[in-house]
């Protein structure tokens, strides 16, 4: 399997191992890794998966993606290890909502959110590569609520790795925070940067862009601009659609959506041949993707404080794979469209893209005040208690699909007790903390605070990063 960044416009362009991606995360030239062809998932295959473990599932999906770099004894290892720990046996368990509505709950892994899933293999597929290859790295990253803990948690007390993120000050919710503000580890840096998540992105961007610092410091990244997030991702729609009948059954699935990345790996696995009728996406007020599927124009708007904070996003940077892939896999177009679009706000019009956008997602607006109403609704007639993010793609879920008979899976993308205030206001039941992380709000934390200055934030990187020849550096 060889990659290729979706702003390369050579031809052909240069081609990547899986490994080198991992490592580099973003490409020189800004755009993002991309495989060069999608491997099949043949009906044989997926069948064939029926009564397998997460696990066992998780190592036959994402093997193709890596081919040979890692020996197959040792990918199943690094496979078992990271899903060994999650809290429920079945670790994406599914529930029934009503006739054909089903939850998947992506809140058992350490971190109580979706990014686990994903981040929980990253963390030692880099250890295992940055061993053979005896390197050591800095990863920088951007968070809106829930990647930034589940990096942490994912690459804390590693010796190959100093990692860096940084989170909007004051807008996300206080346990989201305390899960990345009160972890002791050395390696670990959690900086509150005077702005939004756009504005973080926008940072790691421009250092990752600053080419004599990301030699300096070997950055890498862990958002889902890093395309090992994605893959890890596609394992859990496999697992649903296994379980609900596929390949026999189609299987449809409605997505809380702000950077573009969870929803765009459902489009990879059915790009790859898994049956999935709908593909929805649910956005809060920060409507950017919904207003794009439903009518055509992509226009920067700003940021504005939901319910649903992990969501409060404009740039939805994975949304430039599938633009790669809807200019027929032109970089020079998508490097052009994407320069207009940081210049004016405004993507460029392309009709064909757009209808061709239009046929492959469904989208719904959903409003804090819809919100709390499919919060309230939920726990009313089922007595599941969701948050809020979960919420807004049971919403999307009822709202937008398609075809009765088809089972809708809305992903529970948080733990309910990530945001107590906003459960409790709409339920009146405020949900708690598992017993592992009881301690959280009384524990200590470091909370350094930065401007959204690129200069800034470089030199307390550059002070606070370990030398690049400790730690196993070749």
């Amino acid at each position: 399997m060889r990659y290729v960044s979706t702003r390369d416009a050579r031809t052909p362009p240069e081609r990547l191992s899986f490994e080198d991606v991992l490592l580099a995360g973003l490409a020189p030239d800004g755009g993002l890794y991309v495989p060069e062809d999608w491997p099949p998932l043949e009906a044989d295959q997926i069948r064939n998966m029926r009564g397998y473990s997460y696990a066992d599932i998780a190592e036959k999906v994402v093997a193709p993606f890596i081919g040979p770099e890692i020996e197959p004894r040792a990918l199943g290892a690094l496979i078992a290890g990271a899903y060994a720990g999650f809290s429920h046996a079945a670790v994406a368990p599914l529930k029934q909502l009503g006739p054909d509505l089903w939850v998947m709950e992506l809140f058992h892994g350490p971190t109580l959110a979706f990014k686990d899933y994903a981040l929980q293999l990253v963390g030692p597929l880099f250890d295992h590569v940055l061993a053979q290859r005896r390197r050591r790295v800095t990863i920088i990253g951007a968070t809106s609520g829930d990647t930034g803990s589940a990096a942490i948690e994912a690459c804390r007390d590693r010796t190959a790795i100093d990692v860096f993120i940084l989170y909007p000050e004051g807008r996300i919710s206080e346990v989201q925070r305390r899960q990345m503000t009160t972890v002791a580890s050395a390696n670990v840096h959690a900086i509150a940067i005077e702005g939004s998540f756009d504005d973080c992105q926008d940072l790691v961007k421009a250092m990752f862009a600053d080419a004599p610092f990301r030699q300096a410091l070997n950055l890498s990244a862990v958002n889902s601009i890093n395309w090992a997030r994605i893959m890890a991702q596609l394992v859990y729609y496999v697992a649903a659609a296994v379980a609900l009948g596929a390949p026999e059954r189609p299987v449809s699935f409605a997505v809380p959506t702000g950077n573009f990345g969870n929803v765009y790996a459902a489009h990879v696995a059915r790009r790859m041949g898994l049956p999935i009728a709908q593909l929805a996406i649910g956005t809060n007020r920060n409507d950017i993707l919904a207003r794009f599927i439903n009518q055509g124009a992509m226009t920067l708007e700003p940021v504005v404080p939901s319910l649903s904070p992990s969501m409060d996003i404009q740039v939805s940077s994975n949304f430039e794979r599938l633009l790669f892939e809807l200019k027929g896999r032109s970089g020079a177009a998508v490097a052009a469209a994407m320069g207009e679009f940081r210049k004016s706000g405004t993507l460029p019009t392309d009709e064909q893209a757009w209808r061709a956008a239009r046929s492959l997602f469904s989208a719904c607006r959903v409003d804090d005040e819809a919100t709390r109403r499919s919060i309230a609704e939920t726990w009313r007639d089922t007595g599941e208690l969701l948050d809020p993010h979960s919420a807004i793609a049971v919403a999307a879920a009822k709202a937008v699909r398609r075809e009765t008979g088809v089972p809708m899976v809305a992903l529970a993308s948080a733990h309910p007790a990530k945001f107590p205030e906003a459960v409790a206001e709409a339920t009146g039941v405020r949900p708690a903390l598992p017993a592992r992380l009881a301690e959280l709000m009384r524990r200590p934390e470091r909370r350094p605070r930065l401007p959204n200055d690129l200069a800034a934030v470089e030199d307390y990187v550059r002070a606070k990063a370990r030398p690049i020849g400790e730690g196993g550096a070749g």
